[in-house]
């Protein structure tokens, strides 16, 4: 077998493979025999089209020159839906709502001011139930509501309001019985702190009974059973775990030591299927993989979760019946849309990411990597450097990157990347951190970050790398840390804050966390309204714990920075202001360390075009080839 150092083992997957292997496939759903999906496409700047399967098969993109997307609470979701015949999306950039129906395709209501999201379809009522945000005011903050669109009559003044007074809302749905049920909260809480589930009769929406939730709860994602009954997630017990109302008072259906959803970044469907009055088709995760099952809570005896054959290591759920769509994630292979039966489960593959390897020998799979933290066991998923043509010289180990996954409330899954690929089929090994705040392994793990950003996350980080070192699984002079947005904070904070790596990249990180709060007399003027507050529970209460705000920044201790950076960032972030990356940037150079910043011109928080992905790929191995001393093949 022929030998070459780690890091210059030839691969046959390149930066363009990264953006044919782009592909998003965000979810669907089923309308009778009808399959419906969206798909963004790198080559086409990131663009999401709306596809249609009819049930013979045949495929029809509906909005071949549109592009469907909505920026409400900044990350979106919920663009589309579909029921009895009837499509409504959200248009992208104008932000109005469309409907398709008899082969019509007309605007309910304009974008301009308004921003709408999380749709749900009434046909018998002739309704269309959406969360808006309103920016009519320049000078203030966007309020959020939950309307009705009445599908006969487009309204220019952008629909009934419903519900007003709290600060977010998502998940509108009408019930059987005519209630209306969402989910709202209020700063300075995050969706996964603590929310409420309301239901009011929709022909006196004033009439609101607060069902579940409240301090210290996080109650999600309400979906209506055919029987009346309403069914969310809520986490009282620890977990996420299923809770329903029938009207005279709220049960757990199967109180377990796992998550059945996770949080709510977006405004996405609900994370599960109700297949009829008693059951209900979802996925738990469990040690940090998906496990799909039917949680059956018929009959007199406690409720039970009947396992599915899946080797699905993650999944994005969504629906009505006794079938589904789902995007199935699995460790040896690219991602796919699938028709899921829950019956049988059997699954029949609609559309897949990527193609899958030519060679499986070359796919490094997913290692779970358990170590001690402060606050107990955390955990990571380590990838191998795996190549079957060749190997590196006797005695050398490999350079590891240490990634740090964004939110920093998210949570990283084992399942097959080929971001991850390119690196590991090159001889680099990549360990995926679920540092102490990433979520699914319940509350109390989430909660380990609250006041300590910056602190627990960075100590977890040179954890998993200390673990591998001592296991004799990297090379303890070639670590680096990746990591964007939330994650950026995190690598440019250990870069400061521990000696462990030799490098780091940041994409669209955080520098300065004084940016990111409500004031906007703040450096960089604040963020958007949904993260606003974000740091009042993730660092201290502003203005209060400003004194904490700048300890923790890594833009103000630049003089304990003591290797080189790679700096990327969108010219277009709202969420990270591009000013932090040029600031990082020359003060890292002002020191006379070596720093690479590209700005990439059009790209907001993430980066959605073929060039984007490319060039960061490109940037990303050359800086680690001349910081780690290798030649790339």
């Amino acid at each position: 077998m022929p030998v070459a150092p780690y890091g210059s083992w030839p691969s046959p997957i390149a930066p363009d493979d990264l953006v044919r292997g782009g592909l998003r496939l965000p979810g669907g759903l089923l309308d009778g025999s009808v399959r419906y999906w969206t798909e963004g496409h790198p080559e086409q700047a990131g663009r999401v089209g709306l596809w249609r399967e009819a049930s013979d098969g045949t495929r029809t993109e509906l909005t071949p020159q549109g592009y469907v997307r909505n920026g409400v609470n900044t990350y979106g979701g919920g663009d589309f839906t579909a029921a009895d015949g009837l499509v409504a999306y959200t248009s992208w950039p104008d932000g109005g709502v469309r409907l398709i129906e008899a082969g019509r395709d007309v605007e309910l209501a304009p974008g301009g001011p308004f921003r709408y999201a999380a749709l749900s379809l009434a046909p018998r009522q002739r309704l269309l139930f959406a969360v808006r945000e309103d920016h009519s005011d320049p000078d203030a903050p966007e309020t959020t509501t939950v309307v009705a669109l009445d599908l006969d009559h487009p309204d220019p003044a952008g629909g009934r309001v419903l519900a007003s007074g709290a600060d977010f809302y998502a998940h509108p749905s009408l019930g059987p019985t005519g209630l209306l049920a969402w989910c709202e909260w209020d700063q300075p809480a995050m969706p996964w702190d603590e929310t409420r589930i309301v239901v009011a009769p929709l022909a006196d929406p004033t009439a609101t009974r607060v069902v579940a939730g409240g301090p210290g709860v996080s109650a999600l994602y309400p979906a209506w059973a055919p029987d009346g009954a309403l069914l969310f997630l809520a986490d009282a017990s620890g977990f996420w775990n299923f809770v329903r109302w029938d009207g005279d008072g709220a049960r757990g259906l199967l109180p377990a030591p796992y998550d059945f959803c996770g949080p709510l970044w977006t405004m996405a469907p609900a994370p599960y299927t109700v297949i009829d009055d008693h059951r209900i088709g979802c996925c738990a995760t469990v040690e940090g993989v998906v496990r799909l099952g039917v949680l059956d809570f018929g009959g007199p005896g406690p409720a039970r979760l009947h396992p599915l054959p899946s080797d699905a290591v993650t999944a994005q759920l969504g629906g009505r019946g006794s079938r589904c769509l789902a995007v199935l994630g699995f460790a040896d292979r690219p991602a796919a849309l699938v028709e899921l039966d829950w019956q049988s489960g059997a699954t029949r593959e609609l559309r897949a990411v990527a193609e899958p390897p030519a060679d499986p020998g070359l796919v490094s799979r997913a290692r779970p990597l358990t170590f001690p933290g402060e606050d107990g066991p955390v955990h990571a998923w380590y990838y191998p450097p795996t190549n079957p043509g060749w190997r590196a010289p006797t005695g050398e180990l490999p350079p590891v990157q240490v990634w740090s996954h964004g939110g920093p409330t998210a949570h990283s899954g084992p399942d097959f990347s080929l971001a991850v690929q390119f690196w590991t089929s090159r001889g680099i090994g990549i360990v995926d951190v679920n540092y102490g705040g990433s979520t699914g392994y319940g509350r109390a793990y989430r909660e380990r970050l609250r006041g300590r950003w910056g602190l627990v996350d960075v100590a977890d980080c040179a954890g998993a790398a200390a673990a591998l070192v001592a296991a004799g699984l990297a090379d303890p002079d070639r670590l680096s840390i990746r990591g964007s947005s939330a994650g950026g904070f995190t690598t440019l904070a250990a870069l400061v804050g521990t000696d462990t790596f030799a490098a780091g990249i940041s994409l669209y990180g955080i520098g300065d966390l004084e940016a990111l709060t409500s004031d906007p007399d703040a450096p960089g003027g604040g963020t958007h309204k949904f993260e606003a507050r974000y740091l009042d529970g993730l660092v201290a209460p502003w203005p209060e714990g400003r004194q904490t705000y700048l300890d923790r920044s890594p833009i103000h201790h630049l003089d304990r920075l003591g290797c080189p950076m790679l700096v990327l960032q969108g010219t277009d972030d709202v969420v990270v202001p591009p000013e932090q990356a040029t600031a990082i940037a020359a003060a890292v150079r002002a020191k006379g360390l070596p720093v690479r910043l590209r700005m990439f011109e059009g790209e907001g928080h993430g980066f959605r075009r073929a060039d984007s992905i490319i060039a960061v790929a490109q940037e990303s191995l050359a800086f680690l080839a001349q910081v780690h001393g290798f030649v790339p093949a």
